[in-house]
């Protein structure tokens, strides 16, 4: 992600033709009373606003996510919150900011006041940071199967993506006296749990699973290839890819953690599918394309901190890989795309995905 200028209040450079173009289909973003040094960011893009600071115009019609977060008179920064929403050619989008729980107000503006701020928008042109449309490329790349209904799929239904879980006191019912009681856990503490409509709405990804009734052979197989399991959750290709980018992006930019658990669980459901990288070609070279622009965004220290601890991304690939390479039903033009994409991996990181793991080797007894 990339952090412009300390301080977001005037437009950026770009060519007058570009300009003009998005200045006559692109939509505009207001946010008022934002105080000045308030994170705020939209796609790849993050800021602290300035005192004339008042939103964002120029976007590119079509799905962004957009975020931010209360900062301190001491600098310190809250949880990050985003949402993301499908913008129209020429929407006039208006939120406005509550000092009080330092959060975007519920309370939407007036039809009447869109309206002023759209009939004057030539006047508050200095108020409006232009989108930084040389990283639009990058924030498509990242996104381009998300789509409006995953995103009604799978964002919390409060409708905010917030990196810090919201949590509240788990609470039952006694039915004889019709009241709530707090539930203890084994320390005699009260039982945390997310607070209902703010978990994103990730789909559960079962470790095993196999047809009911299934014989024992169908139970080896389905613990070896997780087909099965990929089959009965995203019978659409998009599905699955969607939910991919939409965790990807929650981590990265959203700074959820349980989104990036859920981007391993789907990566290694993907890697571990064999039978289906030879039944669902485009798929699976969709998931190489995907998987190759996430991994340009993610600093090669953080995967030396965090992915390969255990082992994880190398690990789960390389059984990606030797499919590719041994199954003789996987698509030519797959085949080499992931293969090519297995040779940039080892230029770019000098990751292994030929010796067998210490893990795996076998045992030798003297």
């Amino acid at each position: 992600m990339e952090r412009g200028s300390s301080k977001l209040d005037a437009n950026q450079p770009m060519s007058q033709d570009r300009a003009r173009k998005l200045l006559e289909d692109g939509a505009v973003f207001m946010l008022l009373d934002v105080p000045p040094g308030t994170e705020f960011g939209i796609d790849c893009n993050c800021w602290n606003t300035g005192d004339k600071f008042k939103g964002v115009k120029m976007i590119p019609p079509g799905l962004h996510f957009v975020y931010y977060s209360a900062v301190s008179k001491q600098g310190e920064t809250a949880p990050r919150t985003g949402f993301f929403h499908n913008f129209q050619g020429q929407e006039f989008l208006v939120k406005k900011w509550d000092k009080y729980s330092e959060d975007i107000s519920s309370d939407a503006a007036s039809a009447e006041e869109v309206r002023t701020f759209r009939e004057n928008l030539r006047d508050l042109d200095g108020f409006l940071g232009a989108y930084p449309y040389d990283s639009y490329k990058k924030w498509v790349s990242l996104s381009s199967h998300i789509t409006p209904a995953a995103v009604a799929r799978l964002q919390p239904l409060s409708g905010a993506v917030v990196s810090a879980t919201q949590l509240e006191p788990a609470a039952a019912t006694t039915t004889a006296e019709q009241r709530r009681r707090v539930v203890l856990d084994a320390d005699n503490l009260p039982l945390m749990v997310p607070r209902a409509g703010t978990e994103i709405r990730f789909t559960t990804i079962a470790r095993r699973s196999f047809p009911a009734g299934g014989t024992p052979a169908d139970i080896t197989k389905c613990s070896m290839d997780r087909s099965y399991v990929l089959a009965s959750l995203f019978a659409a290709d998009d599905d699955v890819l969607a939910e991919l980018q939409f965790a990807f992006v929650c981590f990265l930019v959203g700074n959820v953690y349980d989104a990036f658990e859920q981007w391993k669980s789907l990566v290694a459901l993907l890697c571990g599918s064999a039978d289906a990288t030879a039944a669902r070609p485009r798929l699976f070279s969709d998931f190489v394309s995907v998987l190759y622009h996430q991994v340009r965004e993610i600093p090669e220290d953080f995967f030396v901190d965090v992915v390969t601890r255990g082992n994880f991304l190398t690990t789960t690939l390389r059984e990606f890989f030797a499919t590719l390479e041994t199954d003789d039903g996987v698509d030519a033009a797959l085949r080499d795309k992931g293969l090519r994409f297995r040779a940039h991996l080892t230029k770019k990181f000098r990751w292994d995905f030929v010796s067998e793991p210490a893990e795996d080797a076998p045992v030798i007894v003297e």
